[in-house]
C-alpha cells in the first residue's frame, strides 16, 4: 500500500509545546494527528476513577487491556472517549497528568498502547506527540523533532493552560521537575533519547507560529508532500 505521507514524530518533556505544535504541523499539511499521551491519560484517570495507584503494575496492565480507549476527530481537536466516554477534559487536569506519568513507567502497559498506536499510523501521512514516538512507536520515522524549554517557561504555559487549577506556581514548577526525572528515567530504560536523528528545537523563545513552521519546512524538505491550499487538513484519527 503507497503510504500516504512521512511520519512526523513530536517529543519532549511537558509543557514544551508538542501538542500545540503538533496540531498545526498536522492540520498545515493535511495528515494525521494522535496525541499519544491522551491513551496514557485516559488509562491514567480510569484507574483513579476506580481507586487504584497507577503504581499498581498488574492491575493497570489488565485494564489497558481490557479499557476501550478511542481517539476520534473533533472540529475542536482530538477527542478522547474512554469506554464510550468523552474524558477529553477531564485527562487534562494536573492529577490525570501525574497518573499518565506513572501509569506510562510500566512497560507491559506501554506495549499495549504502541501497538494500538503503531496501527493508527502504519499507512504515514500522520503527526505523532508524546514519549516513545520516535524511540519505540516509529523508530524509522522520516522526521523526529525534540522539542525543549526551559522549566520556568514550560511552568507558564502549564499554569495557563490549567486555568487555575495548577496551584502554587513554584509548587507546579518542583512538580515538572518531578516528572522530568521520573519520564527520562523511565525513557532511558528503552535506549537513547532524544535519539541521535531527531532534530532538537528549543521553543523558549519562540512563538508558535515560528516553531510550527519550522517544523513544516524540516517535514517539506523531507519529502512531507506539500502544504494544502490554505494550509487546512482533515487529519481524522
Amino acid at each position: 500500500m503507497r503510504k500516504k505521507g512521512i511520519v512526523i514524530a513530536i517529543d519532549g518533556p511537558v509543557g514544551s509545546g508538542k501538542s500545540t505544535t503538533a496540531r498545526e504541523v498536522a492540520r498545515r499539511l493535511g495528515y494525521l494527528y494522535l496525541d499519544t499521551g491522551a491513551m496514557y491519560r485516559a488509562l491514567g484517570l480510569g484507574l483513579l476513577r476506580a481507586g487504584i495507584s497507577p503504581d499498581e503494575g498488574e492491575t493497570a496492565v489488565r485494564m489497558a487491556r481490557e479499557a476501550r480507549i478511542d481517539l476520534r476527530l473533533h472540529p475542536r481537536g482530538q477527542q478522547t472517549l474512554l469506554d464510550g466516554e468523552d474524558v477529553s477534559g477531564a485527562i487534562r487536569t494536573a492529577e490525570a497528568s501525574d497518573a499518565a506519568s506513572r501509569v506510562a513507567a510500566h512497560p507491559e502497559v506501554r506495549e499495549v498502547l504502541v501497538g494500538l498506536q503503531q496501527e493508527i499510523g502504519r499507512d504515514g501521512g500522520i503527526v505523532l506527540e508524546g514519549r516513545d514516538t520516535g524511540t519505540v512507536v516509529f523508530p524509522d520515522a522520516e522526521l523526529k523533532i525534540f522539542l525543549v524549554a526551559d522549566v520556568a517557561e514550560r511552568a507558564r504555559r502549564r499554569f495557563l493552560e490549567m486555568a487555575g487549577e495548577a496551584g502554587d506556581f513554584s509548587t507546579l514548577i518542583e512538580q515538572i521537575r518531578a516528572r522530568d526525572a521520573r519520564d527520562e528515567a523511565t525513557q532511558l530504560k528503552m535506549g537513547e533519547w532524544p535519539t541521535a536523528d531527531a532534530v532538537r528545537l528549543d521553543t523558549t523563545g519562540l512563538s508558535l507560529e515560528e516553531q510550527v513552521d519550522r517544523v513544516v519546512r524540516l517535514a517539506l524538505e523531507r519529502g512531507g508532500g506539500s502544504v494544502p491550499e490554505g494550509g487546512r487538513g482533515e487529519g481524522p484519527v
